[in-house]
């Protein structure tokens, strides 16, 4: 099954994707919304925030986890420097392209929004994410190369026994659990260009990669336990918000934050694993859309927070604005620009050539040969 490409995990990048353009726009209806660093509705929709609790917890986790899978399939197909070459482009580009010309967008949008001196300031904004992976691809691509070289290794064969017990899984949780109770963050899911959010999407880079290398038994364990897994972690989140509110001991947050993730991998498994044209559109625009939405996001709150309209009218106007202007500009700009698919980490495909059009090269003796056995053909037929 490694062998083939995984839709699943695919549809699952996707999905992680478009839960965080959702994610963004409710913070804007919180009431800290502008303590870190974004536009604040006058009127807050704070029950929006339930829900948004249990997904913190593994959204973020799910993306490297998934990130980590996708380095292993790309390993697949390449050397060392192969890849290398091929995550500069399609992480590292964008990244500093990013800071320079995308995130500072949002930034002006943020200074108009609230008539403050208009500035210019590149950062990493949301795009965090990107510095992060490219990182864990330097510091991991040796021990990752030299696993590629040993698939038939007593250390795969032992990690595919390891995978097939149902408690495997959630014994990964152990190195999560040492991570947040040595750096001991205040905030869980804060993880954007903070040491916790660094070393916990190492560990889950890490360990995405090492379940796929794993193979096939790991996939049939959470296939068969998902419903344990996806309990588990409604229970843990059920503790969560009613005893502590939305922060958990580290500990549990960590459990929850896995018991989500392996269920989702179970789910996916069963019902994601197929191809479709949905999938080849979606998975080639979530990466372009995740680089622009944070910018369009502010626009959209912009235009749209002054209106005298429903409060809940306004969230789903944002979200439409967000997605419908996010579709426009991949569509008709990024896609159609050779150098902007170079700079958002696209693929420049090559049209293949008509095959009609291409001259038949045939040489002297070839022609020789085939009119001496037309002629021969000839003579056969007359004589018969």
């Amino acid at each position: 099954m490694t062998s083939e490409r995984r839709h699943d995990i695919d549809w699952l990048r996707v999905i992680a994707i478009g839960l965080l353009l959702i994610y963004h726009i409710a913070i804007i209806f919180q009431p800290w919304a502008m303590f870190i660093g974004f536009i604040k509705s006058d009127e807050p929709i704070e029950a929006l925030w339930i829900p948004m609790t249990m997904l913190n917890v593994w959204r973020i986790p799910l993306l490297f986890y998934v990130s980590g899978m996708g380095l292993y399939f790309a390993l697949r197909k390449r050397n060392w420097k192969q890849l290398l070459l091929e995550r500069t482009k399609r992480i590292l580009l964008p990244f500093i392209f990013g800071i320079i010309a995308i995130a500072p967008l949002h930034m002006f949008i943020f200074q108009k929004y609230y008539n403050l001196p208009m500035g210019y300031y590149p950062h990493q904004g949301h795009l965090w994410f990107l510095g992060n992976i490219f990182v864990y691809v330097l510091l991991l691509l040796p021990l990752f190369y030299y696993l590629k070289k040993q698939q038939n290794s007593k250390i795969k064969r032992a990690l595919s026994v390891l995978m097939s017990n149902p408690v495997a899984p959630l014994l990964i949780s152990l190195f999560f659990v040492i991570e947040v109770s040595l750096l001991k963050p205040q905030i869980f899911a804060l993880y954007a260009q903070t040491l916790h959010g660094f070393f916990y999407g190492f560990l889950a880079f890490f360990f995405g990669f090492l379940l796929v290398y794993s193979g096939e038994s790991f996939w049939k364990n959470v296939l068969k336990w998902k419903w344990l897994y996806t309990v588990l972690a409604l229970i843990l989140y059920g503790v969560r918000f009613v005893l502590f509110g939305t922060e958990t001991p580290g500990f549990l947050m960590t459990i929850e934050s896995n018991c989500w993730i392996f269920g989702i991998f179970g789910f996916g498994y069963q019902y994601l694993n197929k191809p479709s044209e949905t999938l080849s559109y979606l998975s080639q625009a979530a990466y372009p859309v995740y680089i622009i939405h944070m910018f369009v996001v502010y626009g959209g709150a912009l235009f749209i927070l002054p209106l005298r309209i429903p409060i809940i009218l306004k969230f789903i106007c944002i979200v439409t604005f967000t997605g419908l202007v996010c579709y426009l500009i991949y569509e008709f700009i990024i896609k159609k620009i050779g150098f902007l698919k170079l700079l958002f980490g696209l693929k420049n495909k090559l049209k293949k050539k008509n095959s009609k059009h291409v001259p038949l090269q045939i040489d002297n003796q070839q022609i020789s040969k085939l009119v001496i056995d037309t002629s021969n053909n000839n003579l056969k037929k007359i004589k018969s």
